[in-house]
């Protein structure tokens, strides 16, 4: 059996090591990382057969660490677990290179399913919206779309969206509910 090693892209400590813990019990090496420059420095050393990734991760966007996950190796299989899904998010992920995406809550036999190409019957079920889209969820949407345009430049992202890069900044940093 080849070796599985499993990148944990996760800016939550006490989420991260909870899902760190959980996949050693099932054979993974688990790697941990809570932003891009980190992503990209054990990239250097080590080579993830799997990678769990945020769509949130403080200022950045975990899109940008899928584009270059998927940039590294195209063989990755990637999963991205956010708290506040969107079709948009979710498209952009996949195109970026992501093999699933997930709404969280979601436990590791969502995630191993995910890898496998399955989706279970749970996640399967959810609908896509449960209730009108708030403007802050569509806030946060245009944002990460704009993102991806940029290749994830804050500078011309602010720019394109009308407002002062540390605007942008203070509302990815953020912890909010869709």
């Amino acid at each position: 059996m080849t070796e599985r090693v499993l990148l944990i892209v996760e800016d939550d400590e006490a989420f991260a090591r909870t899902l760190r813990r959980s996949f050693e019990r099932r054979g993974y090496s688990v790697l941990s990382a809570a932003a891009l420059n980190a992503v990209v420095a054990l990239l250097s050393q080590h080579t993830p057969t799997h990678a769990v990734v945020d769509l949130k991760l403080g200022h950045e966007s975990g899109l940008a660490v899928v584009r270059h996950l998927h940039l590294h190796n195209p063989e990755l299989l990637i999963v991205v677990l956010t708290g506040f899904a969107s079709i948009a998010t979710a498209v952009e992920a996949i195109k970026l290179g992501a093999s699933n995406y997930l709404v969280k809550p979601a436990n590791t036999d969502d995630i191993e399913a995910a890898f496998a190409g399955d989706t279970t019957a749970e996640q399967a079920e959810l609908p896509v919206s449960t209730r009108a889209t708030s403007i802050k969820t569509l806030e946060m949407e245009r944002i990460h779309e704009v993102l991806a345009e940029t290749d994830f430049n804050i500078s011309e992202t602010a720019r394109r969206l009308g407002m002062h890069r540390r605007t942008l900044a203070r509302k990815l940093a953020k912890r909010w509910v869709p």
